[in-house]
């Protein structure tokens, strides 16, 4: 299995609906960041599905070094 590559060096705000479905891009290859567009496969890595449980906005990580994916936790810093 392959690192993810960082994609970004800030969190990107994102308004989510509460009860839709999303996939959190984890490989950072994705041209749809901060989700996933598919271009993990073959790489051994697949994206976070998680429900909104309320809507939002939040501050979906982008560098993939946080521990509280997808929402960022500062480590980009």
């Amino acid at each position: 299995m392959e690192l993810p590559k960082r994609a970004g060096d800030n969190p990107l705000a994102v308004i989510l609906e509460e009860g839709k479905k999303y996939a959190w891009c984890t490989c950072g290859l994705s041209e749809s960041q901060p989700f996933c567009d598919g271009q993990h496969k073959g790489k051994g890595m697949a994206p976070q599905v998680f429900i909104a449980e309320k809507s939002e906005t939040k501050h979906l990580c982008t560098c993939k070094a946080t521990k509280n994916g997808p929402f960022c936790d500062g480590s980009h810093k």
